[in-house]
């Protein structure tokens, strides 16, 4: 198959020369609150962390810098429709519009909703944590919705409720494609019940939106595989590449029981680097300053929890010290958020690709913004106005930052005792060029001189600061021994062969389910803000994209994604059911992977 055609913003392609000779750098979910924020990556080469793309004598050299300045800034690959697999494409792309499919559609994923399948934090091993035991039923559901994928698909069971389907291709030195989904949902906080507009495991279907826990994250996505699975078997087509499907069952719970185990199965069973491409959950498509932009993952932000715990002498409350364990534990707190991470637009990140795709093709980013972002390629003094601008977004600028959250505290016991005790817990989502050392760093040194003021000996991440007598201790760690680095970024230089077929999939879904001639969309790789189940399988493919084609619409909505009243429109999940399909069908007929 010939590759999709690439275009360059009108101006010339580059040349060789012109590209960087050092290969894409590895760097490493959540969901954006939980749809995922994404910043864009240009089509060039990104090095590692502690490289620049451009060196700084370069960039001080005025023809590197004309150079530069002409490079076409985001360049998009063409619509990419299936060629061996064309009538297959068109026939089905076909029927996704019938009132008969869009029932059936409807119908699949609203049971899916109504078998419940929540997922918590801190839960005992598969065997001895009763809680797992739901996930028996939507197997069971799977397995009588979905009769041709379980009689053609080879299923393995990974600890007990992790799946993993397996339709082997024709050709087996082409390497597989892996589809990732996950079963199981955040779980519906019980005094919200009165505020859903529809049952939360209903399943509802109102003539518009199916309603329900799950019904968009991530039920959809698992939905969505299975039905464009069914639905080609039962047009009697065969792939010639391998498709392996990998069902995590607490992806919302960070994948310590699921996806960790279907990491290690996969590797042991395949080995390492033996897919094509993986496509899991996560980036969307949004109406965005005036331009249609399709944002796949191509790397996540790193993550580190840090408890600060503080112990004091304890006492009866009527003869207080001058400051309680809770007290100093405020004063710490405080000095986290009056002294947030600093950050800049880096030339190496992901934001910095993100805010050139916006000059390139979104028309309502002001021209002086435009303007700036282009001469940015090789003037330190352009890259900080454009960066002064562009930070007055909240969201671009928490995208290039180490970002800081408390969202737990605790201390005390009783209000006439005093407090022995008191901790809380600071959520980092760490920068793509940054790591969890420095980010280690950065909160030892920040609350360094608050210990000496209180007078505590100060233990740091498994090391001891200050350790002579003292009124109390002051003591940081790893809440939960879950940190992780930033993710390795796919490639999507201009030999990126995964990268181009994602792009062309994408932008031939959109087109056909709008009947549109021209490009409707621009793609845009991106970042996560957080962490899917992806990270266990950075050994099994370069190639890791987290997308799944939803339609967010202005990008405002959040279809109660995590909170109350989840739903997603049925023409969107349609939709992603018409991208499963071209990805499948396009990545078969390759010969580029």
């Amino acid at each position: 198959m010939k590759g999709p055609k690439t275009v360059y913003d009108g101006l010339p392609a580059p040349t060789q020369a012109h590209k960087s000779s050092s290969s894409c750098a590895t760097f490493k979910k959540a969901l954006l609150v939980p749809v995922i924020v994404a910043a864009c990556l240009t089509g060039r080469h990104y090095l590692s962390s502690n490289a620049a793309p451009w060196s700084s004598g370069f960039l001080d050299d005025t023809i590197g810098r004309d150079l530069r300045a002409k490079e076409p800034l985001c360049p998009q690959s063409v619509p990419l429709v299936p060629e061996k697999n064309a009538q297959m494409w068109a026939r089905l792309g076909s029927s996704y519009g019938t009132k008969e499919f869009v029932t059936k559609a409807v119908e699949y994923l609203g049971g899916a909703v109504r078998v419940r399948t929540e997922s918590f934090d801190k839960m005992d091993v598969v065997g001895k944590d009763p809680r797992w035991e739901v996930f028996g039923p939507f197997h069971n559901y799977l397995l009588e919705t979905f009769p041709l994928v379980h009689s053609t698909l080879a299923l393995t069971k990974v600890n007990t409720y992790g799946l993993v389907y397996e339709w082997k291709g024709s050709d087996s030195s082409l390497k597989p494609l892996l589809l990732a989904a996950h079963q199981d949902t955040v779980p519906v906080d019980m005094t919200t019940l009165d505020q859903w507009e529809h049952p939360p495991w209903s399943g509802y279907f109102d003539g518009e939106r199916v309603w329900g826990r799950g019904s968009s994250d991530d039920k959809s996505g698992l939905i969505g595989i299975m039905t464009t699975l069914e639905t080609l078997i039962s047009n009697e087509w065969t792939p010639t590449r391998g498709i392996v499907l990998a069902f995590g069952f607490d992806e919302e719970a960070s994948g310590l029981h699921g996806a960790s185990a279907l990491g290690k199965y996969l590797e042991k069973t395949y080995g390492e680097n033996a897919f094509s491409m993986l496509v899991d959950e996560g980036g969307e498509f949004s109406q965005q300053k005036g331009a249609v932009i399709a944002v796949p993952g191509i790397g996540e932000k790193g993550y580190l929890d840090v408890r600060v715990e503080v112990t004091s002498p304890g006492g009866h409350s009527s003869i207080p010290p001058a400051h309680t364990s809770i007290g100093i534990l405020a004063s710490l707190l405080v000095q986290y958020e009056t002294n947030p991470y600093k950050v800049s637009l880096n030339r190496t990140t992901p934001v910095y690709g993100f805010v050139q795709c916006l000059a390139a093709h979104a028309p309502d980013v002001p021209a002086s913004l435009k303007k700036k972002i282009r001469k940015s390629l090789g003037s330190n003094k352009a890259l900080k106005e454009a960066e002064k601008e562009l930070f007055q977004d909240p969201t671009i600028k928490n995208l290039a930052a180490t970002t800081q959250a408390i969202d737990l505290i605790d201390g005390g016991v009783k209000t006439n005792a005093l407090p022995e005790r008191a901790w809380a817990v600071v959520n980092h989502r760490i920068a793509t060029e940054s790591s969890v050392d420095a980010t280690k760093a950065h909160d030892t040194a920040l609350l360094k001189e608050l210990a000496a003021k209180f007078n505590l000996s100060y233990t740091a991440f498994g090391e001891t600061l200050t350790s002579e007598p003292a009124y109390g201790t002051l003591t940081l760690s790893d809440a939960w021994g879950a940190a992780l680095e930033p993710a390795p970024i796919s490639p999507t230089d201009a030999d990126a062969a995964a990268y181009k077929i994602l792009s062309g999939t994408i932008k031939a879904t959109y087109n056909a389910h709008r009947s549109l001639k021209d490009d409707g969309i621009v793609v845009a790789p991106g970042i996560m803000t957080g962490n899917t189940d992806t990270r266990y399988y950075w050994k099994l493919t370069e190639n890791i994209f987290r997308y799944n084609h939803h339609n967010q619409g202005s990008g405002k909505a959040l279809s109660g994604v995590h909170t109350v009243n989840e739903s997603i429109p049925v023409d969107a999940f349609v939709e992603m059911i018409r991208f499963f399909t071209t990805l499948i069908l396009n990545v078969d007929e390759s010969k580029a992977l």
